[in-house]
């Protein structure tokens, strides 16, 4: 079995059950400003779900919301060999997880919610278990804006 097939079937009960309810929200925003216009990303509730001791992959989700015409063109972190946007869809009756390769389209003004069961940020090669309590730093990088970053709280879902 493929290893991408081998994560999905691993972690798709866990992406699917989980549900965000309101709670306190973690906001962080970037902007910049050219010609006097000023263009801002803001993310919005960073989370991610901890991992069994020997998982792989591991899974976080955000709110993002940008001013204008965007792309997340992409995503790292510290503590994982790959980080990537992922979305989830049905076929032929079957949970299917791919990378959205071309980045996470942001239309301005609109929010865009990684969640469980839908798009999320995808953790490959761990190095080591993501412990509810402690924090994943994650750099998203933009088309259009800087690269920032956000410490994601790893924790259960609300």
């Amino acid at each position: 079995m493929k290893p991408t097939v081998i994560a999905l079937a691993l972690l798709a009960p866990m992406l699917a059950l989980g549900a965000c309810h309101p709670g306190k929200k973690n906001s962080t925003t970037a902007s910049i400003e050219t010609d006097g216009v000023k263009a801002t990303v803001e993310i919005t509730d960073p989370w991610c779900r901890p991992t069994p001791n020997g998982a792989q992959a591991g899974a976080c989700y955000l709110t993002i919301k940008s001013s204008h015409e965007n792309t997340m063109t992409g995503v790292a972190t510290p503590l994982a060999a790959n980080a990537m946007v992922h979305d989830m869809s049905m076929a032929n009756g079957m949970m299917n997880m791919s990378e959205m390769a071309g980045g996470l389209p942001l239309k301005g003004g609109e929010k865009v919610e990684l969640k469980p069961g839908g798009k999320h940020l995808m953790l490959m090669g761990l190095t080591g278990p993501l412990v509810e309590g402690s924090a994943v730093p994650l750099t998203l990088t933009f088309s259009d804006t800087p690269a920032m970053t956000v410490q994601a709280p790893v924790r259960l879902p609300k």
